[in-house]
């Protein structure tokens, strides 16, 4: 294994970080997802959909005015940048680390964490998972349609009186497709959102998806819905110009909100907490819709 170069560190602190870094390549990610989550009070959980068997995290309570969703990201879908990564499984779990960070500063909320297809959940147990899944096929019909079979298990359970959708990254994608299908969804926020592949994948010169679903075709069914699009400001994997755009086509109840200082994988979880509590547009008081 070949580490990183830590420049100018003191002996003491070179040691702390070299112990650091060897955890973390030899950590299982499945096991840190529920150290996460155990931490947040969160129960791991497999769902069958049919196609797919999801692995979630959900903090219930009885009869919960909200219902807040977390969806995670596309995870570990490349090696690099011609390469497929053999698992999705994410290392870091960005999903998840906004869901915690929402536990410990909301107690009033149920929280649903659901991980992507093919992410977490041994393959052993997902024989429809294939490498097109976490790549070409990331947001199929297919996809999307196994993702809302668990969100309406976790509906049908606990009954809230309101339902939020929160996407990380291509989790932002995801919640946009599930709200456009579904009638029950009373927000949405992306963090870092793939609100347009074909924008994306062609500011990045890489292959598009022809099988995938794209959110910016829907964002007119999605308009009456309030929503907020969080962006870092140095984001250069999805560029803030993505969001804009879909802001732009889904009207008045959308904003966006730009994040200084803040990359595609920087510390979200440590701010997000305040950035849930920015009202969302078209709700009571209004916050205007405008993109900011």
């Amino acid at each position: 294994m070949r580490l990183p170069f830590l420049p100018h560190l003191p002996y003491r602190n070179l040691l702390a970080g070299l112990a650091i870094l060897l955890a973390g390549c030899a950590g299982d990610p499945l096991q840190h997802a529920d150290g996460l989550a155990s931490g947040a009070a969160f129960q791991r959980e497999e769902i069958d959909t049919g196609r797919f068997v999801l692995t979630t995290y959900v903090k219930a309570r009885p009869a919960p005015t909200v219902l807040r969703v977390y969806i995670e990201g596309d995870g570990r879908a490349w090696l690099s940048r011609t390469q497929v990564s053999p698992d999705p499984t994410p290392h870091e779990a960005m999903g998840l680390r906004l869901a915690a960070s929402d536990a410990h500063a909301d107690a009033t909320a149920a929280l649903l964490y659901l991980a992507r297809p093919c992410q977490f959940t041994p393959m052993a147990r997902n024989p429809a998972c294939r490498p097109a899944y976490w790549s070409d096929l990331r947001y199929a019909p297919e996809v999307i349609d196994a993702m809302d079979n668990a969100l309406s298990q976790y509906v049908a359970r606990l009954k809230p009186a309101r339902l939020e959708l929160v996407g990380y990254s291509g989790g932002g994608a995801v919640a946009v497709l599930l709200a456009a299908r579904r009638q029950d969804v009373s927000s949405i926020r992306t963090i870092a959102g793939n609100l347009d592949h074909v924008a994306v994948n062609r500011w990045h010169q890489v292959s598009q998806m022809p099988g995938s679903l794209n959110p910016i075709d829907v964002a007119h069914q999605v308009a009456p819905i309030p929503q907020r699009h969080f962006s870092g400001a140095d984001d250069r994997v999805v560029p803030t110009a993505i969001a804009r755009d879909f802001v732009t086509q889904a009207g008045s109840c959308a904003a966006l909100q730009v994040v200084p200082g803040m990359a595609h994988e920087g510390d979200w979880p440590a701010i997000w907490p305040a950035l849930l509590r920015t009202p969302l547009p078209c709700t009571s008081p209004p916050a205007g819709g405008k993109v900011q």
